[in-house]
């Protein structure tokens, strides 16, 4: 989509297309601004900062110096916080420089979350991320295959969207039951309990969007 402010010369090299937030950050200091996004990728996995700080190799006392904006993280540091967080490096540097938001991801290529549905055996893989703006936007392609068991306790802030591909299910939402087929597709506020059901037909396979406020 054309941004309202996109050059109109004639030129596609002149036109800019607006996929995040064009909130200046000239003002911003780079720790807090790192420290902010580290918090917030923390944040959107559903980690503590014990469990971040263990998975990256720190100790609880220097994350909480880095997410607070009180040190400047080395490059080691940052690379075991993006690996740690499954994101780039560069992503960290989103609030302090000016960007425009693109997520390419070969097929078969997403990121592999693990998530409260991963003990119960549903695969998470992370077709894309947003960096910037004022919402987050998170595709998930979602797999369960014949040993899954059923979890109806989701619950999360923002909307979620669900697109069946492959299989059949019953999925829960509050205190109904939707029959969802390939093709079917279900749109819900995630702040009500949700989940399968009874997994009619297995392997299965949906596409699964969740926005939220970014924090």
């Amino acid at each position: 989509m054309a941004g309202d402010d996109a050059a109109l010369d004639g030129s596609l090299a002149d036109t800019f297309y607006v996929t995040g937030s064009n909130a200046p950050t000239t003002d911003l200091n780079l720790e807090a601004s790192i420290g902010r996004r580290v918090r917030m990728l923390r944040q959107r996995l559903q980690l503590t900062a014990t469990d971040l700080a263990a998975q990256a190799g720190l100790s609880p006392g220097m994350l909480s110096k880095i997410e607070n904006g009180g040190i400047s993280p080395s490059l080691s540091t940052l690379r075991s916080l993006s690996e740690a967080l499954h994101v780039p490096m560069t992503s960290f540097f989103a609030d302090f420089e000016e960007r425009r938001d693109c997520s390419f991801v070969p097929a078969g290529q997403g990121v592999r979350i693990e998530r409260r549905g991963t003990k119960a055996g549903h695969h998470y893989e992370l077709l894309g991320h947003s960096l910037s703006g004022d919402i987050v936007v998170e595709p998930y392609l979602i797999k369960l295959d014949a040993d899954a068991s059923t979890y109806t306790q989701f619950q999360h802030e923002g909307m979620e969207f669900i697109h069946m591909l492959t299989g059949k299910v019953i999925y829960r939402h509050a205190d109904k039951l939707y029959p969802l087929s390939p093709g079917d597709s279900l749109f819900f506020d995630a702040g009500a309990l949700h989940g399968p059901e009874e997994l009619v037909e297995t392997p299965m396979t949906y596409l699964s969007i969740i926005v939220y406020p970014r924090q």
